[in-house]
């Protein structure tokens, strides 16, 4: 049985072993039972929240814990492993912070850094870059970006209108224009992300 499909980031033994729900045994009753889990930190988190609090590290590990928490022990922790994706799990810490210093730059003064849609993508990709716990980092970063741009008075983004976690067209464009804003080409996950 494999619960983490090939073009997702690998769990470790130790760490597949903190699933809390015994009956799952596909991926699709994974996929199912996290759905549940997200919907229920994406309430938790709502609107209206400031910037001040959204650009906190421990709201991203509680807003990580809350849409993961009912389903993995390890939600809201960030990894203590290396992954096929994000940088060495020794520096997660401080870029993470760095990140919201940036960020909180970006957003803060008598004129933002650049347009919102562009300060929503570009702390999207390094969240997600980044790679901060051991899964759901995408569903993650991009559940933080809505919310920064609903504290920024923007919509949130439409995201190709598919689930993302599951494989397919809109996944496999999703994941190409993440790999140009590697190579900081951000046009493309700029257009995808209200597709």
């Amino acid at each position: 049985m494999t619960l983490v499909p090939e073009d997702t980031t690998p769990l470790d033994p130790e760490e597949l072993a903190s699933l809390k729900l015994s009956y799952i045994s596909t991926r699709a009753e994974l996929n199912a039972a996290e759905a549940v889990n997200i919907e229920v930190g994406l309430r938790w988190a709502g609107g209206g929240r400031s910037l001040h609090e959204l650009l906190d590290a421990a709201f991203l590990c509680e807003l990580h814990r809350r849409m993961f928490g009912d389903v993995w022990k390890w939600a809201g922790e960030y990894r203590k492993t290396d992954k096929n994706i994000g940088i060495p799990w020794w520096k997660i810490t401080t870029q993470v912070v760095e990140l919201l210093l940036d960020a909180a730059v970006w957003t803060g003064g008598a004129s933002l850094a650049w347009p919102v849609d562009e300060i929503g993508v570009r702390f999207h990709h390094r969240l997600v870059s980044i790679h901060p716990f051991p899964n759901g980092n995408g569903r993650h970063s991009r559940a933080a970006a809505d919310l920064l741009l609903v504290a920024l008075d923007a919509e949130p983004f439409t995201w190709g209108r598919e689930n993302l976690a599951n494989a397919g067209e809109v996944r496999s464009r999703y994941i190409t224009a993440l790999h140009a804003a590697d190579e900081n080409d951000i046009g493309l996950l700029l257009r995808f992300v209200r597709s």
